[in-house]
């Protein structure tokens, strides 16, 4: 795969988003044969574009982190990709959807590292031990392709659908929690929509940490202390509308709750 090809469908996307304007997805037309391993190159160079144009790096987000979607889609890893800076909505802020194409929401158990982890051989233990702090947040994905249709590889090629996240600032010490069996509740407008445990993301979120370090280091990489590690959809995504009052309750954990916008 050449650089030009990979410029271009990193522009593709990378556009798509900037218009919030839905796309075709890759695969369709463009480049039928992208495969996992061009799609992280695409993103790579996604996130260089995003780095040139002034935007840091927040944090990076883990995807398809439950075990019946990975199943489905055939695969053995999740995914990641990363959240940015202007992607951060403060906690009691509204969310605006004329920020997004057709934005979903997901609850997620963010974690901070008080120390680096490289791989590869990190397990889900060494991720409590190295971690700070677990705290509560809402991930806002929004595939910049047509009704949420895509591949693996089209999915990867978009950094994962990232579009926003809301960190709640409930923190907690992962030893203070039996992560797997935390509940967690989405209702909107007081109806509940969705709902999970902590074991939905791949047994343990701890486990989706390590997974992200075993990832990282095939590129030579490691997830960083300090930054806030999002590490996948307690629950299914819901979509959300304008009027819509969300709130988040996670067992132990405190709440998110936020007003959406036009």
């Amino acid at each position: 795969m050449d650089k030009e090809l990979i410029q271009k469908l990193a522009n593709y996307t990378h556009h798509a988003e900037k218009e919030k304007q839905e796309i075709k997805k890759i695969t369709a037309d463009l480049y039928p044969e992208l495969t996992i391993d061009e799609a992280y190159l695409v993103q790579e160079e996604l996130v260089r574009q995003k780095l040139e144009e002034g935007l840091t790096i927040v944090g990076p987000k883990m995807g398809i982190t439950s075990e019946a979607k990975m199943k489905q889609m055939n695969v053995d890893n999740p995914i990641y990709g990363y959240v940015f800076d202007n992607m951060v909505v403060e906690e009691g802020e509204p969310v605006s959807v004329s920020n997004y194409i057709h934005p979903k929401i997901e609850p997620e158990i963010g974690f901070v590292l008080k120390k680096d982890l490289e791989g590869p051989g990190v397990t889900a233990l060494d991720v409590l031990l190295a971690t700070e702090y677990v705290f509560p947040a809402v991930e806002i994905i929004d595939s910049r392709y047509e009704n949420f249709n895509f591949t693996l590889p089209d999915v990867i090629a978009d950094n994962t659908s990232a579009a926003g996240a809301i960190f709640g600032t409930y923190l907690r010490k992962p030893e203070e929690l039996e992560l797997d069996v935390v509940g967690v509740t989405l209702a909107i407008n007081g109806e509940i929509k969705s709902l999970g445990a902590g074991a939905a993301v791949l047994g343990h979120p701890a486990n989706s940490v390590a997974r992200l370090a075993n990832m990282l280091s095939e590129k030579g990489e490691m997830v960083k202390a300090g930054q806030p590690i999002l590490t996948g959809g307690v629950t299914a995504a819901v979509p959300i509308s304008p009027g819509d009052y969300v709130q988040v309750k996670y067992g132990g954990l405190g709440d998110v709750s936020f007003a959406v916008k036009e």
